[in-house]
C-alpha cells in the first residue's frame, strides 16, 4: 500500500500529525461507543462486587465513626480495576492489529510512528477514563454521597491512573512481539499487581514481605488516591486502619504526590514505548 492509500491524514508538518492523532483517537471511541454490549458486561463484575461481596462483607466488619463500612472501602479499588481492563486493553489491541497487518499499513503513512502510539494511549486512556465514568452513578451502592466536588475529583484522578495503566499496556505491546507471550504476560502481571494494590483487603495487618510489595506497587498508590479523596468527604478518621493506605517508614504520602507519581510513570513509559516503535523493523 503507499502512502497515498494510507487511512490517515497526512497534510504534512504539525497539522498533519495532530489529523493522525485525531483519526487514530476517533478510531478508538467509535469502536467503545458501539460495542455497547461489552461497555454493559465490562460494569456489571464491579457492581455485583460491591453489591454482593462489599454487602456482604459489611456486616462482619465494623463500620467506621463516619459511617463508612466495607463496600465504601471496596469501590476505590473496582473503580481502579473497571478503568484497568479497557487501559490494558490497548496494547492488546495494538497487538492485534499488528497480526491483521493493519499495523503495516498506519506505519506506511505520512506521519512519525510516535503519533501513532500516542493516538492509541490517549484513545485507550479516553476508553478507560469513560468507563470508570460509568461506575460513579452507582457510588450510592458504596454509601457515598453524590457531591459534585467528590465526584469530579474522582473523575479527574481515574483519568490520570486510566493514562499510566494505558502506557503500561502499550509499553508491553511494542516491547513483546508475539501475540502469546503479550497476553501471557499481562495475565501473569495483572492479577498480583490488583491483590497487592490494598483494592479488597486492607494493607495495615499485611506481613513484612507482602508490604513491601504493596509499596513499590504504583497500583497500590491509584488505589489509595481514590480512597482518600471518597474518606475526605466521608470524615472517616485518618486513624481507621481500614482505609489506612501505603506508607514510607510510617509517613504516608499526600494524594497530590501519588498522583503526580503516577503521571510522571505514565509519561515515561509512554515515551519509552515510543522510542521503540519509532525504530523501524
Amino acid at each position: 500500500m503507499t502512502a497515498a492509500a494510507s487511512p490517515l491524514p497526512g497534510t504534512g508538518g504539525l497539522a498533519g500529525e495532530l489529523a493522525a492523532l485525531q483519526a487514530i483517537w476517533h478510531r478508538d471511541m467509535l469502536h467503545y461507543s458501539r460495542d455497547r454490549v461489552k461497555i454493559v458486561v465490562t460494569l456489571i463484575q464491579p457492581v455485583l462486587m460491591v453489591a454482593f461481596l462489599g454487602g456482604a462483607l459489611a456486616t462482619l466488619l465494623p463500620a467506621s465513626p463516619g459511617g463508612a463500612d466495607y463496600r465504601t472501602f471496596l469501590f476505590p479499588g473496582m473503580l481502579v480495576m473497571t478503568v484497568q481492563a479497557p487501559a490494558i486493553s490497548a496494547g492488546a489491541s495494538l497487538v492485534a492489529d499488528r497480526q491483521m497487518g493493519f499495523l503495516r499499513e498506519l506505519i506506511v503513512a505520512p506521519v512519525r510512528r510516535e503519533t501513532l502510539l500516542v493516538g492509541r494511549c490517549l484513545g485507550g486512556a479516553t476508553i478507560a477514563t469513560c468507563q470508570g465514568a460509568l461506575l460513579l452513578p452507582l457510588a450510592a451502592i458504596a454509601g457515598l454521597p453524590y457531591k459534585p466536588a467528590m465526584l469530579a475529583l474522582l473523575l479527574a484522578e481515574l483519568a490520570v491512573v486510566a493514562l499510566a495503566m494505558t502506557a503500561f499496556g502499550v509499553l508491553l505491546a511494542v516491547t513483546i512481539s508475539n501475540a502469546e507471550t503479550f497476553y501471557a504476560v499481562m495475565g501473569i502481571l495483572t492479577t498480583p499487581i490488583v491483590f497487592l494494590s490494598g483494592a479488597m483487603f486492607p494493607v495495615g495487618g499485611l506481613p513484612g514481605w507482602l508490604a513491601s510489595a504493596v509499596i513499590v506497587n504504583p497500583v497500590s498508590y491509584a488505589v489509595d488516591a481514590l480512597r482518600r479523596t471518597i474518606t475526605a468527604h466521608l470524615a472517616v478518621p485518618a486513624s481507621d486502619p481500614l482505609f489506612d493506605g501505603p506508607r514510607w517508614g510510617g509517613w504516608q504520602p499526600p494524594v497530590i504526590l501519588e498522583l503526580a507519581g503516577l503521571a510522571l510513570g505514565g509519561i515515561i513509559m509512554l515515551v519509552w514505548a515510543a522510542r521503540r516503535f519509532s525504530r523501524p523493523d
